[in-house]
Parts: structure tokens; C-alpha cells; sequence
């Protein structure tokens, strides 16, 4: 059988279906509902390599149920850009619900993390997780 891409070239049927990888903690094996197709995909071309380096991949979206959370207000400058910077950031540390093993944190998203409104109304901006690649260890593959 063969298969044939937008411009007419041979393709492997394998790669034509998109495969997500689930995730669960690498010392337990607790599943985390952790998705590979919840990942941030939007910066990859930026700071994806620095950020691969340090062993950090970045999510979306996470199943927050699966986690222990605590929640931290830091009172010292950050800056998003040279013209955005700020002095609180709240930020979310992530453990593994079963055995409390550190897995990553979760921003806020923008400078709008105390003050504003998001399309939900919440006055929440948006969260970005930041889960180290050795806390994870592959559960399935779903087709």
C-alpha cells in the first residue's frame, strides 16, 4: 500500500497518524495524564534547544488532580521582554500526587498575573508548565 502527501511524494503510513505519548512519574510509575500533544509547541523555534539543554519540556495544559500543588508569590523583578517586566509572579510547584517527587512548576502567563482579566473572566492569566524530562518516564502510545 501506498501513500501519497499533499505534494505527491511517497509517505510512511506510520508517520501519517499522529501519536501521543502519556506520561507518568519516573520514580513511581503514578500515572500523571500527561499528554505529548498538550506540549507548547509554539516557541519551539526560540528557546527550545536552551530549554531542551536544561532537561525542561513545556506544557499547555496539565491534569492538575494528579498533582500536589503549592502555590508561591516571589516579590522580586522578572522581565517577559525588554519592555515587560514585573515585580510579583505567582508560580505553582508540582509534585507527584503518590510519592512527592518534584516534577515542574507553572507560571502565569504575562505580566497580567495579579491585575486584568482573561477571556474566562477569572482575572487569571493563562498557566504555562514547566516539567523536568527526568521526572517523566513514557506510559503508552495512543494512535
Amino acid at each position: 500500500m501506498s501513500f501519497l502527501s499533499d505534494y505527491g511524494q511517497p509517505q510512511n503510513p506510520a508517520a501519517a497518524s499522529p501519536r501521543s505519548v502519556t506520561y507518568c512519574c519516573g520514580s513511581c510509575g503514578y500515572e500523571l495524564n500527561l499528554s505529548s500533544s498538550d506540549r507548547d509547541t509554539a516557541n519551539i523555534g526560540s528557546k527550545y534547544r536552551k530549554s531542551a539543554k536544561k532537561g525542561i519540556v513545556s506544557f499547555v495544559a496539565v491534569d492538575e488532580s494528579r498533582f500536589s500543588q503549592i502555590e508561591e508569590l516571589r516579590c522580586w523583578p522578572y522581565f517577559e521582554s525588554r519592555h515587560s517586566w514585573g515585580l510579583l509572579r505567582r508560580k505553582t510547584k508540582l509534585s507527584c500526587r503518590k510519592c512527592k517527587n518534584f516534577v515542574g512548576v507553572g507560571h502565569y502567563d504575562g505580566a497580567s498575573t495579579l491585575v486584568g482579566s482573561d477571556s474566562s473572566g477569572n482575572g487569571e492569566a493563562p498557566k504555562k508548565y514547566f516539567i523536568k524530562i527526568s521526572a517523566l518516564q513514557p506510559l503508552a502510545c495512543d494512535e
